[in-house]
């Protein structure tokens, strides 16, 4: 059982979407923490990062499940905080421009597309925890 899926990739706008895909196997719904970091990377010493990361997550249809740009500024930014503690990812910024979601998902195949609000491009990386 894969607990976390992570990948570092350069990413913009059009042409530079970042694109990661991931299917959940058969049983019952999963919740799942989605994110796109941009800003935080650079306490890590990660330079030319995405500034302001969009995410969008849809399914095998092209239906989008969830999207996010600005994690605080979410009416669920305290749960997606407190869930990112406890499944070990690093915390943001209280106003980072970083992006993401906590969603549930049936069993299916799904794409996050992480692209830079201002049409920017850089380094972004790109999380799926599953939530226990």
């Amino acid at each position: 059982q894969l607990s976390n899926l992570s990948s570092r990739v350069f990413s913009g706008s059009g042409a530079q979407t970042a694109i990661v895909g991931f299917a959940l196997a058969e049983g019952g719904p999963r919740q799942l923490l989605v994110r796109a970091s941009g800003p935080a990377l650079a306490a890590f010493g990660v330079t030319g990062t995405l500034a302001d990361p969009q995410l969008r997550l849809v399914n095998n249809q092209g239906v989008t499940m969830a999207q996010n740009d600005n994690w605080a500024g979410d009416a669920f930014g305290p749960e997606v905080a407190a869930t990112a503690a406890r499944v070990g990812a690093f915390a943001y910024g209280a106003a980072s421009r970083d992006a993401a979601a906590l969603v549930t998902l049936n069993p299916g195949s799904y794409t996050a597309l992480v692209t830079d609000a201002g049409n920017g491009s850089g380094n972004t990386l790109i999380e799926v925890y599953a939530v226990p």
